[in-house]
């Protein structure tokens, strides 16, 4: 279980964070505080794996906040406000949600604390194709394409096909080596050469982001590239 923080001064907000957090089976929630100087406190009581972090506190600013920690928790950055993204990811924040939060932007920034924090990342997968099972090094993919009911995996080394469902795949992937660009398409983050708002470049291949992944993408890479 990844123990989680709310610091939120807006009650409607953290109602929202605490009913996601609520169907999350990963997420317990041990506290909510409405100020930085509160949540202080209940860091040096509890054990906290996770923060939600609002960046507009009264006194002390979150981010403020957070720069004064010597060994702060993981924190994901809650704010109505995209102008303080990058500052965000100096300070190494796993995600930055902007308000309204949807749920589903929810759970793709808290699988990331998951993957990387409660479950090893996988070195290698194993597939099924022309009856044989196969096991595929990770660091060799360079993308992987949904064709309807099957998946096609682009490595260094080969070309394999097999019936999988590409949602399925990403789950086994580490996110922090890749990352779903559109709907039929994750590629390998390593693998990247170049990029623009509509497409990334792989070595022989144009992949095309879709456009409800492409503030996602955009943000991600232009902080890992």
């Amino acid at each position: 279980m990844i123990r989680c923080l709310i610091i939120e001064d807006e009650p409607l907000a953290a109602e929202v964070l605490k009913d996601y957090i609520q169907q999350v089976p990963f997420l317990t929630l041990v506290d909510t505080c409405s100020d930085a100087l509160f949540a202080l406190e209940v860091l040096k009581k509890e054990q906290i794996d996770l923060m939600f972090l609002d960046i507009h506190l009264p006194g002390l600013k979150g981010v403020d906040m957070l720069s004064s920690l010597a060994n702060p928790p993981q924190v994901i950055l809650t704010t109505a406000y995209n102008e303080y993204a990058l500052q965000g990811y100096e300070l190494n924040v796993v995600d930055y949600l902007l308000k309204p939060i949807e749920f589903k932007r929810f759970y793709q920034a808290v699988s990331k604390v998951k993957v990387g924090d409660v479950s090893a990342a996988k070195a290698t997968i194993t597939i099924q194709a022309d009856s044989k099972k196969l096991v595929i090094n990770t660091a060799d993919i360079l993308f992987i394409e949904s064709q309807k009911e099957y998946i096609f995996i682009k490595t260094k080394t080969g070309d394999y096909k097999t019936k999988y469902a590409i949602s399925r795949i990403e789950d086994e992937l580490n996110p922090q080596m890749f990352l779903r660009v559109h709907r039929s398409f994750i590629v390998s983050m390593h693998h990247i050469t170049a990029f623009n708002a509509t497409s990334v470049n792989l070595p022989g291949k144009a992949v095309p982001i879709g456009g409800n992944f492409k503030e996602s993408v955009i943000r991600t890479l232009s902080t890992k590239l």
